[in-house]
């Protein structure tokens, strides 16, 4: 088994329904945000003492969050009012909010032009509102929206080649957005399974893993967007997580309610681990090794720890 099941975390009660959504950790301070989607707020969590800690109100439908350690910020995407806030973990009262696309979800930066990128989910009914939205973290201004061609999921930043990652549901592809020029597409990559959703990033080898709700892991070459392997999986997933250390990539599956764990270098599935029914939504912090599932019918946090 590489994930050991340590504890559980209880979380505040859902005040509506919607229950988690997409979580980061800033490991040099030790505290894990996770959009409570259901509750309009992001839940903080101590990483050393694995406890609750407080939330942060006032993020109508926050789908996502997201943290730069290099500029000791986090960023979060508050679908309910097509908003992204920004705010430093000193100052979590004083959130700036930045208008954006329709419905944003997906979040990536680029700390060296302190771009951030939100994928907008958009609105069906509304022809045109399937975008990408870039903001100036400096300005705290909108400085491109990008049209693309259908419903956005998750999205990465590559610092080596400077290019943005976005997986885009129908058609399938990823597309790319170079930071150098964040006001056009730099590319697009069809992919060869429905919907892709959950994406990280390996910098060392080049390649993008891309998990799909055709129930299938593509490994991508992020430079071509040529698709190197195919894997199955357990169910539709939605986030994905990478651990360097451990050389394991972790895919979360809401139904049937499990962790598929894949060996990265070999690319063989090592384990399916039991969360919750869905539980579609994890964290990963890198400093301790240790992967936190959100699971929405209990309002918690289940724990794990990984080996290599």
């Amino acid at each position: 088994m590489a994930l050991e099941h340590v504890g559980y975390i209880d979380l505040p009660p859902h005040a509506s329904s919607g229950g988690f959504d997409h979580a980061a950790v800033h490991s040099g301070r030790g505290l894990l945000y996770v959009a409570h989607t259901a509750n309009d707020a992001v839940d903080v969590i101590d990483c050393t003492t694995s406890k609750y800690l407080r939330s942060i109100p006032q993020l109508p439908r926050v789908a996502g969050a997201l943290v730069s350690e290099t500029h000791d910020l986090v960023f979060t995407s508050n679908r309910g009012e097509n908003t992204v806030g920004i705010f430093s973990p000193s100052g979590e009262a004083k959130v700036a909010k930045v208008k954006v696309g329709i419905g944003p979800n997906g979040l990536a930066y680029d700390a060296g032009h302190r771009l951030l990128l939100a994928a907008n989910v958009g609105d069906p009914a509304r022809p045109g509102s399937f975008t990408v939205s870039l903001v100036d973290v400096g300005t705290r201004a909108l400085i491109a929206s990008i049209p693309v061609s259908g419903r956005t999921r998750w999205s990465v930043f590559d610092d080596e080649s400077g290019r943005f990652y976005v997986n885009i549901a129908d058609p399938p592809q990823i597309v790319v957005i170079d930071s150098a020029a964040p006001t056009r597409l730099a590319a697009a990559f069809p992919m060869p399974a429905t919907g892709p959703h959950g994406l990280d990033l390996d910098p060392a080898t080049r390649r993008l893993f891309c998990a799909c709700d055709g129930k299938v892991l593509l490994v991508v070459d992020a430079q071509s967007g040529a698709v190197q392997s195919e894997h199955a999986i357990s169910g539709v997933p939605d986030v994905v997580f990478r651990n360097a250390a451990c050389t394991h990539l972790y895919v979360a599956i809401g139904d049937p309610g499990v962790i598929d764990v894949f060996d990265t270098e070999t690319m063989r599935r090592l384990e399916s681990v039991p969360t919750e029914r869905g539980a579609h939504t994890i964290g990963f912090d890198a400093a301790r090794n240790v992967v936190y599932a959100f699971l929405p019918e209990t309002h918690r946090a289940a724990v794990f720890r990984d080996r290599p």
